[in-house]
């Protein structure tokens, strides 16, 4: 039986760098790559377990929350 990854797994990230290329800014673009994968916040979600009627309040909450600032922009 061949091995299989789970779900969630990420490859590993690799950034080619050019010849001469400063090396912040391929740490930079390092970091930006990182933050679209989202694994920080799979991790961060995965520290709690949050049931799936809070996690619904709380996103209607700050639904609400946005729409009350939109509204008060148009008046």
């Amino acid at each position: 039986m061949p091995f299989q990854k789970r779900g969630g797994d990420k490859d590993m990230l690799v950034i080619p760098i050019k010849e001469g290329e400063n090396i912040d800014r391929a740490l930079k673009r390092y970091k930006r790559k990182f933050d679209k994968t989202g694994t920080m916040r799979q991790l961060r979600g995965r520290q709690q377990f949050t049931k799936p009627s809070v996690a619904k309040r709380v996103e209607v909450q700050k639904a609400q929350y946005v729409q009350h600032l939109r509204d008060q922009e148009q008046v």
